[in-house]
């Protein structure tokens, strides 16, 4: 049986960073945006496990917490606050509201998971990620394949290594193209994965720069972008050698499975 984590959490970035973390580890989730929506939600589909936000627009998560405890079918239902508050006492009192448990923010990726596990009964934990459906190719000298993954905001970065490295990758994360660069000439990775829409530079350059080096032309090249969805974009970034133009938001078993057949093909 699936563990169901109910998501109630207005800010977009956290709700689809807690999304990500949960289904890597083979939880089914279910977003709501604020705590009236989450309501009628939980009453109808009877998660295992509630992560609510405390400030949020229309329904807090105070007030949320008080019908979720009033509630004979859901009384029972493991209830953990996310926040940020900080000043003395909040923690207490968000317990007392009705909360069995908080986490705070910035959430944590490489620890999430571990802090959901201690609300659920046994059977109900995720023990780690799901196993991909491929299996991750080895070097020729049977080391870890090397991945370069570059990506200029820290939560795709947290997400990127937090899947792969549990799959045996060995994963190299950096933010800019020159520091991407300067790990390359370190040591030539087995595979690049790039985001597109950077603050300095784009992914396109990149691979203009990659795909010119004699060294680095033949790694495999893949781009994964939350931003340029667009067929141009697309077209573009396999004109200039892409192996694979994934978009975000995507299925963390899919982006395992990618990996893997692109390291697949080298072998």
């Amino acid at each position: 049986m699936t563990t169901r984590v109910l998501i109630i959490e207005d800010n977009p970035i956290n709700r689809e960073l807690i999304d990500y973390l949960l289904r890597a580890h083979g939880f089914e989730t279910l977003k709501a945006l604020d705590g009236a929506v989450g309501l009628d939600m939980a009453r109808r589909e009877r998660p295992d496990l509630i992560v609510c936000d405390i400030q949020m627009p229309v329904m807090d998560g105070i007030e949320f917490a008080h019908h979720v405890k009033s509630d004979p079918l859901l009384r029972t239902t493991p209830l953990v606050a996310l926040t940020a508050l900080a000043m003395v006492g909040d923690r207490d009192r968000i317990l007392v509201e009705g909360f069995d448990g908080y986490i705070t923010k910035p959430i944590e990726p490489s620890t999430f998971v571990a802090s959901i596990n201690q609300y659920l009964q046994v059977p109900l934990r995720a023990p780690g990620p799901r196993p991909a459906t491929a299996t991750p190719a080895r070097r020729v000298d049977g080391g870890k394949a090397r991945v370069l993954v570059l990506d200029d905001t820290p939560y795709n970065l947290e997400l990127e290594r937090d899947l792969l490295a549990p799959h045996g990758y060995d994963v190299v994360a950096v933010a800019t193209i020159d520091e991407a660069w300067a790990a390359m000439e370190q040591q030539l990775p087995d595979l690049i994965l790039s985001d597109i829409g950077m603050r300095v530079g784009s992914g396109f350059d990149f691979i203009r720069r990659v795909k010119a080096d004699e060294r680095l032309r033949h790694i495999p090249f893949v781009f994964l972008s939350s931003t340029h969805w667009d067929s141009a974009s697309i077209e573009t970034g396999m004109r200039l050698g892409a192996a694979r133009y994934l978009l975000r938001p995507l299925d963390p078993e899919r982006l395992l499975d990618e990996v893997a057949d692109c390291l697949g093909h080298r072998r």
